[in-house]
């Protein structure tokens, strides 16, 4: 099922017509009660989405297990729970996120010859915002931007993928149900109907999924100028420090990088792009640490993963065919797994798409030429890449794209070899970096989470997202009474009023150390 085509441009017309009337003549919506877009508004519409989601949590955990074959477990602890939370945190701190109101913004205390005046900065809306949301984690990677725009103020149109094809149809439903069709409407089908929606004027584009597809929204964006926030995710890499992590820790490590990678049959990690892509380690830690994966997968699945309704399936048959392709053409041995579903058991749907947990070891000097190294895996795929060192393995992250995350897993933190961690975490460019982790930012509510260069910008959760929706409006008063003060400015130009603007030239530069820094030897009056 798509949207007609001239539909879209009818939504797109009455999402406008909503927001202009937000900002001339705000009246109070028929299905709220509270005048458009305001606060009240947006805090009801974020305690119905939150409501959306815990009253037909069955229906959307059995959307993605008809279309994913994802474990009831993964969507509420990745998806459902996640929403909820925050739809209700986001109702709860929306006001102090705006500043005291919609339109009172925070005022801004001016010293000196300008204290006289009014100056306060207003969180504004942008307008009428799209959010295009993946397949892989539908349910948070839809709801979550829309929190962000609802919180702003902004009406949205929600495009999910069509590759979930009983989800998308659910939600097309569910929407308009719980939420303002006049502020929030759903838009399905694909390519036609995606080109469609890009060749229209939109105030914010906020767009989850891969980098080929993100140029491509990228370039439709910029012949409006419009902003957006790109939610990518790139080869994270998982550096182990086998040198200085004892039995334990390494097990540990093992566990929770497979942990990472057999979430939703390794189709990016929980929630957003951020599955640890592959693994680099010493040579001579190799085999302990794949040891110590078998054990992980074991505990994880006693009767095999494919047995097991707690391991996801492969969504398409087309990612299925592409996932196959990598096993069958990587130089690496298979040394853990490697198995498919081969559709003799009796399986149906999404069921019969099985990629067994498989990890592979690559030969160090054909490992940069591998299939497996060429781009972000989407599959339950672990590369295992032997470098001689870190400082190895750092210098390869370096040299290739921004990764949305670097995993590093040591347990020398705080003492001499601390120096080439501060590298992980300092030194290659990436969007995240994690300490003996291994998952999403994004679970936690209080630090800002997405990517740089490759992997994307913007960032989210909650007031992060939110941000990204508003801009901030300046708003100056500037009292009649305040006119001779102005009087210099004005032409014609005298020696007088010369020196007095002249008066920047002589004002006296300090060193660092008399701001309170340290200059490391420098005297401070180097021009360099």
């Amino acid at each position: 099922m798509s949207t007609p085509l001239f539909e879209i441009n009818k939504i797109h017309a009455s999402l406008t017509s909503t927001f202009l009337s937000s900002l001339s003549s705000p009246k109070s919506s028929p299905s709220t009660g509270y005048p458009l877009l305001s606060l009240p508004y947006r805090q009801h519409q974020l305690l119905q989405l939150a409501r959306l989601v815990q009253e037909n949590a069955d229906a959307l955990c059995n959307s993605l297990w008809i279309d994913e074959g994802k474990p009831r477990q993964e969507v509420v602890m990745a998806e459902i729970g996640a929403v909820i939370g925050r739809a209700l945190k986001g109702a709860k701190e929306l006001e102090s996120w705006v500043g005291g109101g919609a339109e009172i913004g925070e005022d801004v205390k001016l010293e000196g010859w300008q204290e006289a005046w009014k100056a306060r900065v207003e969180k504004k809306a942008k307008g009428v915002v799209l959010i295009i949301s993946p397949w892989n984690y539908p349910i948070i990677l839809t709801f979550q931007p829309l929190c962000g725009a609802i919180a702003a103020g902004c009406p949205a149109l929600i495009k999910p993928s069509e590759v979930v094809p009983t989800f998308s149809k659910l939600l097309a439903e569910l929407v308009p149900k719980y939420l303002d069709p006049a502020a929030y409407r759903v838009a399905l089908g694909g390519v036609p109907e995606i080109t469609r929606i890009l060749e229209l004027k939109w105030a914010h584009i906020f767009y989850t999924g891969n980098g080929r597809v993100a140029r491509i929204i990228s370039a439709a964006a910029a012949k409006h100028l419009t902003p957006m926030t790109l939610e990518l995710g790139g080869k994270s890499p998982v550096i182990i420090d086998g040198a200085n992590l004892g039995e334990e820790e390494l097990r540990v490590a093992a566990r929770r990088v497979m942990w990472g990678k057999v979430n939703n049959s390794g189709q990016c990690d929980v929630v957003i792009c951020v599955a640890p892509d592959y693994v680099l380690i010493q040579p001579a830690y190799i085999p302990q640490f794949i040891s110590a994966c078998r054990v992980a997968l074991e505990s994880f699945f006693p009767n095999g993963a494919l047995n097991s309704l707690d391991y996801g399936r492969i969504v398409s048959e087309a990612h299925f065919a592409r996932i196959k392709g990598l096993l069958r053409d990587t130089k690496g041995r298979v040394v853990i797994g490697g198995g498919v579903l081969d559709g003799s058991e009796g399986q149906e749907g999404a069921r019969a798409r099985g990629v067994e947990p498989t990890v592979v070891v690559l030969d160090e000097a054909t490992a940069a030429d591998d299939v497996l190294l060429q781009d972000e895996l989407f599959a339950p795929i672990l590369p295992i890449v032997p470098v001689a060192s870190v400082a190895a393995a750092l210098e390869y992250v370096r040299a290739h794209e921004h990764p949305l995350v670097i995993y590093a897993f040591t347990e020398t933190f705080g003492r001499v070899f601390v120096h080439a961690f501060i590298l992980v975490l300092f030194g290659p460019s990436c969007g995240h970096s994690f300490m003996d982790f291994c998952g999403p930012a994004v679970v936690l509510d209080e630090i800002p989470f997405g990517g740089v260069g490759e992997s994307g910008y913007g960032r989210q959760p909650l007031k992060y997202t939110f941000e990204e929706f508003v801009y901030s409006r300046s708003v100056l008063e500037v009292p009649f009474s305040e006119e001779p003060k102005f009087g210099g400015r004005y032409p014609p130009s005298s020696k007088e009023t010369l020196d007095f603007f002249e008066g920047c030239l002589k004002v006296p530069i300090p060193s660092v150390e008399e701001l309170g820094g340290k200059a490391n030897g420098a005297n401070g009056t180097s021009k360099l």
